[in-house]
Order: structure tokens, then C-alpha cells, then sequence
């Protein structure tokens, strides 16, 4: 043998002339090929004014000097190329992307990178993309822009996309968190459950849901839009031909506790579109038949939040107060701290507004 196994290096050989020739090419591979550097691994040809020492692997299509080089390193030495052709496991640093490469036998692949060509990634402890992985992250990306796309029909893919999360247990939590300067301003997915959920926070700690779902029927709630349905639980005394505030004292929902039973009135929490309804009842007292029976809203206590709605056949209705008179129905803009009340007239003559049968609801609508 007249050289090396791997890296060819060539031997003095016995009775060899000019022995310092051959031991200067070995010494000179050697500065070449020992803690092999780059400069660069995308050229396809030789640069107009390279250093002596400067390494280079060379890119596809190679041309000029580096003709038929493709993939392996170009050194330039002495004023003249040399040819040095890669075995796998050479590794090189190249130094305008400050990356390690190794080379598989095929081509250069990223030692602290994604790999190149096919490459895989299996069972990686931590991963870092434009920032450090951590025990807590795993997988770090820090970065402007990201796309997932479906793998067309025509690249061998199915053309469709699914992104799938999983949980152990229903008791544990998946989702995604949504954060502003790291602090969590919302949360979507399964949180110690599996009914669907979406919430918000003004400052990372306390949440408040806007969206939930049931899993087992899909029903859907809004649990922070203010709603309620109130009602009252004694007949009300009516004097004639007084408007009078009815006294819905109690709530089958009172959702943000918008409606307070203790004024008998509903106040916005918040500026928005509003629906309300009410049921209105009579129940006489003693023989006393009003002329008329009248019904409206009042806003913020002093003016009408909807035209008054009237029965004037009172007498027709049932005495005892199980029969509904009137049914209302307004929708309205109000501005947050804007109260709503149910208020009740009868003409002529006194009656009662009768207990459970007369109702009060209402909701933010957008």
C-alpha cells in the first residue's frame, strides 16, 4: 500500500527519492483535512480570489475548476486546487452557516439542525427552532410565521390535514394557551373534562368562560352572557291607575348575577344589544274588575323602554290569576349601568299581580 485507509495520506515508501516531497503532501492533506472548516457548501464554482488554506464543499452543477466535484470538498492549496472526496463520517464546519455537517455517504447533513434530504429525527430529547429547548419545552420555535399545509394527492399525500392532540384521561387537560408576553390571556380545548371550552382573562390567573360545550349532547352555553329569568313568588298589590314597579323578587337563572332580586330590577353590565320578555298576569280583588291592564319596561327608573302594551278586557281573564294577560317582547341598546324594570297598571280599579305566573327575562344579544 502506498497510502492510507482513509484519509489517503501518502507513505514514504523504502529506498523513495525526494522522501520530503511525499511526507510535505501528507502534511499538507492533513492541514487541510484535521478540524475540516468550510467556507462554504452552495458554490458551484471556484471563488475569483480564494486564501490559501480555503476549504469549500462544492455545490450541484459544479463548473470551472471544480468540474465533476459535486458534494465533495475543494481545498486550495499552494496556489491550485486539490480534489478531496469525502467518506462518511467526515465532518466539517461551515462557517457562513455556523452549523456542523456530517457526511452519510450520500451527502452533508446538519449535525445541530433539521436534517437535509429525507433525513429523520427519531426519539430527539430537545428541539430548538431559532431558540433553546428546555426540560418544560421540549419543542421550542421562536419565529414569525408558520404554515402547515396537506401533503397533495400528487406528492403521494391524501391532500387533507389533521392536527390531533391527546389527553390520557378526561380529568387532564388539552388545549391551546394563548398568551401575550407569555402571561395566558386565553384557553381553548379540554380542560379537566371533555366538553369543549373557551376562555379569557384580563390577567393570566382568573378565567372566565366564554364558550363551553357538554360532550355527550353538543349543547352549547354561554356562561358569561348576562341572562336571567326572574319571577315573583307573592301576588302584589296594584293600586288603580298607579304605574307601579313589580317586584320580581327571585330567579330561576341569574347568570354574572345581572338581575338583582332585592331591587327587583336588571342593570347591563356591559354597553350592547338586549332582548327581554315578560309574562303578565291579574288577579282580582274582590269584585274589583279594572278597565284596563297595562304592562311596559322602564329604563334606568324614569323612562319608557318600550311602548306600554294593554288588555282591555280584563273581565275575560281568569279571576284567580292563572291565566297570562299579556306577553312583551322588546329588544334594545343599552349602555353599560343602564337598569331595566317591569313595571304594572290597572285602571280604575286595584287588582293584584299574581305570584309565579308573572315573569321577567332577559339577555345580552352582541
Amino acid at each position: 500500500m502506498e497510502q492510507t485507509a482513509n484519509l489517503n495520506l501518502p507513505y514514504i515508501m523504502p529506498s523513495q527519492a525526494q522522501k520530503h516531497v511525499t511526507h510535505n503532501e501528507a502534511i499538507r492533506l492533513l492541514d487541510g483535512l484535521v478540524h475540516l472548516a468550510v467556507r462554504d457548501r452552495d458554490l458551484s464554482a471556484p471563488p475569483d480570489t480564494p486564501d490559501d488554506g480555503a476549504c469549500y464543499i462544492v455545490g450541484g452543477v459544479a463548473s470551472g475548476a471544480w468540474s465533476g466535484w459535486e458534494g465533495e470538498i475543494a481545498y486550495f492549496v499552494d496556489g491550485a486546487w486539490e480534489r478531496l472526496a469525502p467518506v462518511t463520517g467526515w465532518r466539517a464546519w461551515v462557517v457562513d452557516e455556523m452549523r456542523l455537517v456530517v457526511f452519510d455517504g450520500t451527502g452533508w447533513q446538519p449535525i445541530d439542525g433539521v436534517p437535509e434530504s429525507g433525513a429523520e429525527i427519531q426519539n430527539a430529547a430537545l428541539f430548538g427552532l431559532g431558540t433553546s429547548a428546555d426540560a418544560v419545552n421540549p419543542f421550542s420555535a421562536k419565529l414569525d410565521k408558520t404554515l402547515w399545509t396537506a401533503r397533495y394527492a400528487a406528492e403521494g399525500g391524501t391532500g387533507s390535514l389533521l392536527y390531533t392532540m391527546n389527553k390520557e384521561a378526561p380529568s387532564g387537560d388539552v388545549g391551546l394557551l394563548l398568551q401575550s408576553d407569555f402571561l395566558t390571556r386565553a384557553i381553548m380545548g379540554l380542560f379537566g373534562s371533555d366538553g369543549w371550552r373557551l376562555a379569557v382573562s384580563a390577567d393570566g390567573s382568573i378565567f372566565n368562560d366564554a364558550i363551553s360545550t357538554d360532550e355527550n349532547s353538543g349543547r352549547v352555553a354561554l356562561p358569561s352572557n348576562p341572562k336571567f329569568l326572574g319571577f315573583i313568588n307573592y301576588d302584589q298589590y296594584i293600586a288603580a291607575d298607579t304605574w307601579q314597579t313589580v317586584a320580581i323578587n327571585n330567579t330561576v337563572a341569574n347568570d354574572q348575577l345581572a338581575f338583582d332580586t332585592g331591587a327587583n330590577r336588571f342593570t347591563a353590565p356591559a354597553d350592547g344589544l338586549y332582548r327581554f320578555g315578560a309574562v303578565i298576569g291579574w288577579k282580582q280583588n274582590g269584585t274589583n274588575v279594572p278597565s284596563a291592564l297595562k304592562a311596559k319596561l322602564v329604563l334606568n327608573g324614569a323612562s319608557d323602554l318600550c311602548a306600554p302594551l294593554v288588555a282591555s278586557d280584563v273581565a275575560s281573564l281568569a279571576v284567580d290569576g292563572s291565566e297570562a294577560a299579556l306577553h312583551l317582547h322588546v329588544m334594545a341598546g343599552l349602555t353599560a349601568g343602564d337598569t331595566v324594570e317591569l313595571a304594572q297598571f290597572f285602571g280604575g280599579l286595584d287588582g293584584y299581580a299574581p305570584a309565579s305566573l308573572t315573569q321577567f327575562w332577559g339577555e345580552w344579544v352582541a
